[in-house]
């Protein structure tokens, strides 16, 4: 597991999408609580893990209940990052019980698909544990909500891919296709970028790694190789270039991925195929 000390700069921006779940969620109010809750009413509920996994989240799931009413108050019985296991406690939420009950589903939505994400990571990342490849995401995240899914990532031991298309070069097919060649892309690239931003390139044989290589390239993305050629890869380039591989990733096949010697193992799947984790909210 891996303990996160909670910093708010990684969630920076994070308000505004909450504002916008509640805004979908509550309508014009919630008329359920509204009519048969009283208004002097206070609650006391436990979040509760129902599965295991890893926790990731509940700053998120705290600032839900608090924008809904600032008297919520969440105090955590865990941490991000932890593995949390069938009936733990994870929170207690104390406050008025219209307001707790109006923010439920929102603050589970974002707790449940951040944990799901963080959960989905960590078993990568044991996957190839002891080799020296890291596990990171990419920009497959659900729209709007990439600083809540590579948060999420972080929080299950792995590492963030560029957050956006200004964060760094990466050169794929339909660009080396646009401009003629690997090398020429990479010569356009040096020339129109500060020396400080990455290169990467997007490569499908052991002849466009020799040619990425040899022509300056920092990164070299090997995508849909056989484990035969990304060896090869590896090997030619020589520790010349970061090598990160990606396309088919699977649990099943993440260790011996890694165990070919590549720095990276990109993993889309770790954010567009979420399986949330099962967390409840009980008076």
């Amino acid at each position: 597991m891996i303990h996160l000390t909670f910093d708010p700069t990684l969630l920076r921006g994070v308000r505004p999408l909450i504002e916008l779940a509640l805004a979908e969620d509550i309508g014009t109010g919630d008329v359920t609580s509204l009519t048969t809750i009283p208004a002097e009413a206070i609650a006391d509920a436990i979040l509760l893990s129902k599965a295991e996994g890893i926790l990731a989240g509940l700053p998120v799931f705290a600032q839900v209940m608090r924008l809904v009413d600032p008297r919520l108050a969440v105090h955590p019985l865990a941490v991000e990052g932890q593995l949390i296991t069938p009936g733990e406690r994870l929170a207690e939420v104390t406050g008025p019980a219209r307001g707790l009950l109006t923010a439920e589903r929102t603050a589970l939505n974002f707790l449940q698909r951040m944990s799901g994400i963080a959960t989905a990571t960590a078993r990568y990342v044991k996957a190839v544990e002891g080799t020296s490849a890291r596990i990171v995401d990419t920009r497959k995240t659900a729209p709007g909500h990439r600083v809540l899914d590579k948060y999420a990532v972080r929080a299950g031991g792995g590492s963030n891919h560029r957050f956006n298309l200004s964060d760094g070069v990466l050169i794929k097919d339909n660009h080396i296709a646009a401009v003629g060649g690997v090398a020429a892309a990479i010569a356009a690239a040096r020339a129109g970028t500060p020396h400080t931003l990455k290169i990467e390139v997007e490569v499908i044989s052991r002849e466009m790694a020799q040619e990425a290589v040899d022509a300056g390239a920092d990164i070299i993305l090997l995508d849909n190789m056989s484990l035969d050629d990304m060896r090869a890869c590896v090997k030619l380039i020589a520790g010349r270039a970061l090598t990160e591989a990606s396309g088919n990733v699977t649990l099943d096949r993440a260790r011996a991925i890694a165990e070919t010697g590549v720095d990276l193992i990109s993993i889309g799947a770790l954010t567009h195929s979420v399986q949330t984790l099962d967390i409840s909210l009980e008076l």
